[in-house]
């Protein structure tokens, strides 16, 4: 009897399952797939069907802002680019600023901003002019010389000499300076001047010369009481004039020997001993030496 009551009950459990599989056995397979493919036409009919005006210029109002949007991010990325370059450029405007009036200075000739100087035609001097020329030229080298003169060695006043001068008496001395030498003779006479037979402004020019040639008479006070008379060689013309110097002034100390102290104090009896050094051998003057090449 057991066994017979679960066999039955058995039974009743299984019957609902089996007809809840023939249920679902027997439903066509068209049924399920209907409401699918009902769906699928609708959204097309949903696509294919005009859309509203309304949405159309919604979709256009959001395409533009879209392309606002993109032009305003490529703005934003060009901009700090321009505003890099900006400062390089305004860095680079003054150094070509500064080139170009180097170019303009090297296009341009030197002097072109001076103004022409107009040359005026030389023309004829009159006598008057001439010799109003002649005048400031000489007054000019007469103040050369008294300013290039040395120091002590101005003229004294003319004085009265202390010994008169033979007239028959003829007296001989040698001056020196550098390499010229000098033979003075010293007579009574009025103050002529013979050099080598020729006058002492034909045979120094320079105004500086005859003025140093005359201090020791000047000195003394024999300034046109004797006649001078010169024989003088070697160097040149201001050692030449040193050296006449010199031997008047030895001439004057035979006369009067009183005027050895006035003309030492001068400096007119000292032989100054200023020369051109000698060249040495293996030099090239007197103490340049070669130029020494280490290569």
């Amino acid at each position: 009897m057991a066994d017979e009551e679960r066999r039955e009950d058995e039974q009743q459990e299984d019957q609902p399952a089996e007809e809840a599989g023939a249920a679902e056995e027997s439903a066509p397979e068209g049924d399920a797939e209907a409401p699918q493919e009902e769906a699928d036409q609708a959204a097309e009919v949903e696509v294919e069907a005009p859309q509203p005006e309304a949405d159309q210029a919604a979709e256009a109002e959001v395409r533009t802002a879209e392309s606002e949007r993109e032009a305003e991010e490529a703005r934003a990325e060009t901009e700090p680019a321009e505003a890099e370059a900006e400062p390089a450029e305004a860095a680079a405007e003054p150094v070509e600023a500064k080139e170009r009036p180097k170019q303009a200075a090297k296009d341009v000739p030197p002097g072109a901003e001076l103004e022409p100087i107009s040359i005026e035609p030389e023309r004829e001097l009159s006598a008057e002019e001439r010799a109003r020329l002649e005048a400031e030229a000489e007054e000019r080298a007469r103040a050369e010389a008294e300013a290039t003169a040395e120091a002590g060695e101005e003229p004294a006043p003319a004085r009265e000499p202390a010994v008169e001068l033979d007239s028959e008496a003829r007296i001989q001395a040698t001056g020196k300076r550098k390499t010229s030498i000098a033979r003075v003779v010293l007579r009574s006479g009025t103050g002529e001047f013979q050099i080598n037979r020729r006058s002492l402004e034909d045979y120094f020019p320079r105004h500086q010369h005859q003025t140093f040639v005359r201090q020791p008479l000047l000195t003394s006070g024999y300034e046109g009481k004797v006649d001078v008379r010169v024989r003088v060689h070697g160097g040149g013309i201001a050692g030449q004039a040193g050296a006449v110097r010199h031997g008047i002034a030895r001439a004057l100390t035979e006369i009067d020997p009183e005027l050895r102290g006035d003309l030492k104090r001068r400096g007119l009896l000292t032989r100054d001993a200023r020369a051109k050094e000698r060249r040495k051998a293996g030099l090239k003057k007197a103490r340049k030496r070669p130029q020494f090449s280490k290569r």
